[in-house]
């Protein structure tokens, strides 16, 4: 019950706030907004409030913003026509298709922020965890427990500052100082190459000195403004990652399997349910980030896909015709499908992964 409520909640915040970056732009643009849905289908619940009607629909795996003239063939009153979408101007239109996503990163960036301004912001010190068997660490002294302070005369707070200072320096000697209970030790050691897995999966050498964190963490308190500042950069990092991730998904360096859906996203909305309302928001965040990337691809039915057709428009001079675009958004339906089905697949696998059969 809890992962059905977490998953329920999370999947209506995107889609709440990723809607709303339509309305939003639409009312400051003049366009009529005829209906505000989340959800697809058969209309649960309505409300008319002012001119537009908002509903609950029965199918939670999205929403719509309806506008007046969204068709350009759809006939209009001469009362109706200032305040159509067709009407307005390519960059009204424009900005208002891509107000969604950029509504998803906003929101991200604000959960981030309340995240790192009321929890502080948890680093992953350099400590060491593990010393590898036959690796320079072990060689030079190294030990479980140690905690790194500099390489080579430079601080570093963190694993992550840690690691990149090693590969910065790559197979020149290093000078470690290293705290050992009370007491500061100079080390000294040469990294060796070693084939290690990145985040993606792919195999790469790497200088490595041949330790394992400890995975201690140290929370850091940051005022308001430095927490707004920390959410931007991770949001920068996250959208980052994410286009990358689609990148190696389309050089087959990452495996069609590892797409998750629904399903995969309930399951890990229920496990951060569980260590609370924070890290539910963080995980929403994360998702938002996701999502506003993968909505600004250039495929038809996405809003990446209408954007595309409006710098053909501007290109042109002249919109598409309503039956080219409509041949076109008929090929972006059918590929949303395949990936809905293929990630409805990936889910079930994981789930029941005696049932369902897996290719070799």
């Amino acid at each position: 019950m809890l992962t059905l409520a977490a998953a329920l909640f999370v999947l209506s915040l995107l889609i709440i706030f990723h809607e709303w970056g339509h309305f939003v732009l639409a009312r400051l643009c003049g366009v009529r907004v005829l209906r505000f849905s989340v959800g697809f289908g058969p209309v649960l619940l309505s409300r008319q409030l002012g001119e537009t009607e908002f509903c609950l629909s029965a199918v939670p795996l999205g929403g719509y913003v309806k506008l007046l003239g969204e068709n350009p063939e759809t006939p209009l009153s001469p009362e109706e026509r200032p305040r159509s979408f067709s009407e307005k101007p390519l960059w009204q239109r424009a900005l208002i298709v891509a107000a969604g996503p950029l509504f998803n990163l906003l929101l991200a960036w604000l959960v981030f922020a309340l995240f790192f301004g009321v929890k502080g912001k948890p680093q992953v010190l350099p400590e060491v965890g593990k010393v590898l068997s036959g690796s320079p660490a072990e060689a030079a002294g190294l030990r479980p427990g140690d905690l790194i302070l500099s390489v080579n005369g430079r601080p570093v707070r963190t694993w992550e500052e840690l690691t990149e200072r090693v590969r910065k320096e790559g197979l020149r000697p290093l000078l470690l100082e290293v705290r050992r209970q009370k007491e500061v030790l100079q080390i000294r050691l040469v990294p060796q190459l070693r084939e290690v897995r990145n985040l993606f999966g792919e195999k790469e050498k790497v200088p490595v000195i041949g330790i394992v964190a400890s995975g201690r963490v140290l929370t850091e308190k940051v005022p308001p403004w430095r927490a707004f500042w920390e959410a931007l950069v991770r949001v920068g990092e996250l959208t980052r990652l994410t286009v990358v991730a689609l990148v190696k998904l389309l050089e087959r360096a990452l495996p069609l399997s590892s797409l998750g859906g629904p399903l995969l996203i309930a399951q890990m909305a229920g496990q951060q349910a569980r260590q609370g309302l924070l890290a539910l928001l963080l995980f929403s965040g994360v998702l938002s980030v996701n999502l506003a990337v993968i909505n600004l691809l250039p495929v038809p039915m996405l809003d990446g896909g209408h954007l595309v057709f409006y710098a053909v428009e501007a290109l042109r001079g002249r919109p598409l015709s309503p039956r080219t675009q409509e041949r076109i958004q008929k090929v972006g339906l059918a590929l949303l499908i395949a990936l809905m089905v293929l990630v409805f697949y990936n889910d079930l696998a994981r789930l029941f992964p005696r049932w369902v059969p897996r290719h070799p």
